[in-house]
């Protein structure tokens, strides 16, 4: 055990935590417990924050954040799960760097482990909400046009309610990983909120800015049966719903489908085993969303600090230095980001695009210029590397056919895709994320990434249940 570890040996009694069950908890449980959580999350999601007035908000320009991280504007899920998921990305680094010491396989390391990524997740917890309270994202405009801040007490309440709201979201998620439900509960509320955008982005039946209904199926025959072009069917602009955002969010659905499914699968058998064949599949998307989470992160903290520097010191957009971070201009419509680097990490929009062609070849060259950076470092620190793989191979009793078994003629041939697949993996999930949000995919581009991702994962996982619950005896060889 590290250090690092230790330091919180005592931290862990007073953390708050949920047991582990005693015995195997059985699939209809488990999908009663996932029902739980996943209701708590959306009722959440949908209770306002006491103390912020309900006035005309300033702008949201964390918007298309927001879905990746369920999170849902001014309500008890403002932050979503992304402390939990800043913190555990922290560790993953930290741990696959080698930087602080932990070994799985011991009991008591996990369980520190788990105690240090909730005590980060608190932390971040904390930092987030001093960032969106000091940045003046609850600042709003009464019916004279005025701008005004809640007041200190207000501050001290909206920052109460966040933390308990992030504390219990944290200690679902760990309610749903310590087997008492299906999946993670990241992965869960993630899934919730993307088809909750989806859903309202295409049926909402409430009337928005142009008149028409917000869903864009509706407005899309309001439009057919008022007479309007056929331009105006399918594209509305100001960042509505429309029909193209609704196609393209479709075909979206099937590319990434499609991508999904495409692999490279090395031919396995077990050693002590006569005739037991398998497959090592290897996929196109070999980090799967990992790097796009990360570079969306990394925007979504700039976006942060941008705006915490701006309002703070440089609301005349002035100085020089401080501009290169950020520029916004107080519109009708509320703050708008208008220069500097958070400027060209702004998802834009087609309007936005054919008004200024270079900040959407610059937002997409970003974009995979990052993934495809945190693509080939995850491979590294997070265990899937050709060196950690082959490891694996020879660990798990299987061999290669035509290979010696022993690890370097298995690395050496593991080089030969890994890293193509990696670089290439990173690239198209840039891409994707990056271009599908010029056409206004609904959840946005990535959003369709990780719905994709882990409804495939909950697929396999209910259909490991219902195995394990039909066959218990091979449970030990599942698990």
């Amino acid at each position: 055990m590290g250090r690092f570890l230790q330091f919180f040996k005592p931290i862990s009694r007073i953390m708050p935590e949920i047991k582990t069950p005693a015995k195997r908890v059985g699939f209809s449980e488990k999908l009663f417990w996932t029902g739980i959580a996943l209701v708590v999350y959306l009722v959440m999601s949908e209770i306002p924050l006491f103390g912020v007035p309900s006035g005309r908000a300033e702008g949201d320009i964390m918007f298309f954040w927001r879905v990746i991280f369920a999170a849902n504007y001014r309500t008890l899920m403002e932050l979503g799960i992304g402390p939990i998921v800043t913190a555990g990305l922290i560790l993953q680094l930290l741990a696959g760097s080698g930087i602080i010491g932990v070994d799985f396989s011991r009991t008591e390391d996990r369980a520190l482990y788990t105690s240090a990524s909730k005590f980060f997740t608190i932390v971040m917890i904390i930092v987030q909400t001093l960032a969106y309270i000091l940045g003046g994202a609850y600042r709003y405009s009464d019916e004279m046009g005025i701008v005004h801040n809640i007041s200190f007490m207000a501050s001290v309440l909206v920052f109460v309610q966040l933390l308990a709201a992030g504390i219990v979201i944290m200690l679902l998620d760990e309610l749903i990983q310590k087997g008492w439900g299906l999946g993670s509960g990241i992965s869960l509320f993630i899934v919730a909120g993307i088809a909750q955008t989806i859903f309202w982005s295409s049926f909402s039946p409430f009337p928005i800015g142009d008149g028409k209904f917000m869903g864009a199926i509706l407005a899309f025959i309001e439009s057919i049966l008022s007479g309007q072009s056929v331009y105006n069917w399918f594209i509305r602009g100001h960042g509505y719903p429309d029909m193209l955002g609704f196609l393209t969010t479709i075909a979206l659905f099937f590319i990434v489908i499609y991508l999904e499914g495409m692999r490279i699968e090395l031919p396995v058998s077990y050693a002590r085993v006569r005739g037991f064949k398998g497959k090592l599949p290897l996929k196109l998307l070999y980090v799967s969303n990992i790097p796009v989470i990360l570079a969306y992160a990394l925007f979504a903290n700039i976006q942060l600090a941008a705006r915490i520097v701006w309002s703070r010191f440089n609301v005349d957009n002035q100085n020089f230095f401080l501009n290169l971070i950020g520029t916004f201009n107080q519109t009708a419509e509320g703050e708008k980001i208008t220069g500097g680097l958070a400027y060209y990490i702004t998802t834009p929009n087609l309007q936005d695009i054919l008004q200024d062609p270079l900040r959407g070849v610059a937002y997409t060259v970003i974009v995979v210029a990052l993934c495809v950076f945190f693509s080939v470092i995850w491979i590294e620190v997070g265990g899937l590397g050709p060196e950690k793989v082959a490891e694996q191979v020879i660990d798990s009793g299987m061999q290669i056919p035509g290979f010696r078994r022993s690890q370097r003629p298995i690395e050496n041939l593991l080089r030969r895709y890994i890293p193509t697949l990696t670089i290439l993996g990173g690239a198209l999930v840039g891409l994707i994320a990056s271009v599908s949000q010029f056409f206004g995919v609904f959840g946005s581009g990535m959003g369709v990434l990780l719905c994709v991702s882990i409804l495939y994962q909950y697929y396999q996982i209910l259909a490991q249940e219902q195995v394990m619950d039909l066959f218990p005896s091979l449970g030990r060889v599942i698990g």
